[in-house]
């Protein structure tokens, strides 16, 4: 029997940064996505599936549901899932870099993440990190709730924005965080950004009497879903915190 090649760091990045932007019923050696990192890397769709699924299993928004995934995660899956949840914005953008770059083959991966120069001022390292994640936040957050408005089900890509919870430039640590994210189509996000609209502990929409519904537009687009509940994402929640934070200094203001 060959003797099983241990994953690198690079090449558990790559499997991160897949678990992230694809949807929990995604994870199979079928899909094309995972069979083309999988060339990438030089590993056989099956394992870099069943490397995904083993992922799902640390995940307790996907293990309280019943969903197991497979258990034979590694200790070096448990580390990286670590240090995925204690440093968002570096480990996002370490996770694209990895995903988007050159060919990495299994030789050729190091035990750090190379991060390309995309020209950010060099005083900005933080800065430059959050911008190179963004792409995979935004994938993460709508793959989260099917690639569908969470308060309208709209599905068209076109018009969906992984809207933060907490703005940008007020935390952070939490800029490409998913659990800062919420998939809005355009028009809900702007009014959330703008603190027209909130959601309630229980996840249900709040108006801000500052938002005039003067059309019957504005009002079948606002008033008529007031309390209307948003969608529970597969993954990745709407952290508690995060929302009020938003209620009491975003909203309203």
């Amino acid at each position: 029997m060959a003797e099983r090649r241990p994953w690198t760091r690079a090449e558990l990045l790559v499997a991160f940064a897949l678990y992230l932007k694809l949807p929990f019923g995604q994870l199979h050696a079928r899909n094309p996505e995972i069979s083309a990192q999988a060339a990438r890397i030089e590993r056989t769709s099956g394992a870099l599936a069943m490397k995904l699924v083993n992922i799902a299993s640390l995940d307790d928004s996907i293990t309280r549901t019943g969903r197991s995934g497979l258990r034979n995660a590694s200790n070096a899956d448990r580390a990286m899932w670590a240090e995925m949840q204690s440093d968002w914005p570096a480990f996002t953008a370490a996770a694209e870099a990895v995903l988007q770059g050159a060919d990495v083959p299994a030789e050729a991966a190091t035990e750090t993440a190379a991060e390309p120069d995309l020209g950010e001022g060099r005083d900005e390292p933080t800065l430059a990190k959050s911008r190179r994640g963004q792409s995979l936040f935004r994938q993460t957050v709508l793959s989260a709730y099917r690639n569908q408005c969470a308060l309208t089900r709209l599905a068209e890509p076109q018009l969906l924005v992984a809207s933060h919870i907490i703005p940008w430039s007020e935390a952070p640590e939490m800029r490409l965080n998913p659990r800062n994210g919420i998939a809005l189509n355009a028009l809900h996000d702007k009014a959330f950004d703008r603190g027209l609209i909130t959601f309630s502990k229980d996840l249900r929409l709040q108006i801000s009497p500052a938002l005039q519904a003067d059309s019957e537009f504005a009002t079948h687009a606002f008033q008529t879903r007031e309390g209307h509940q948003l969608a529970i994402p597969d993954k990745f929640a709407p952290d508690p915190d995060a929302l009020a934070y938003h209620r009491a200094h975003i909203f309203g203001r």
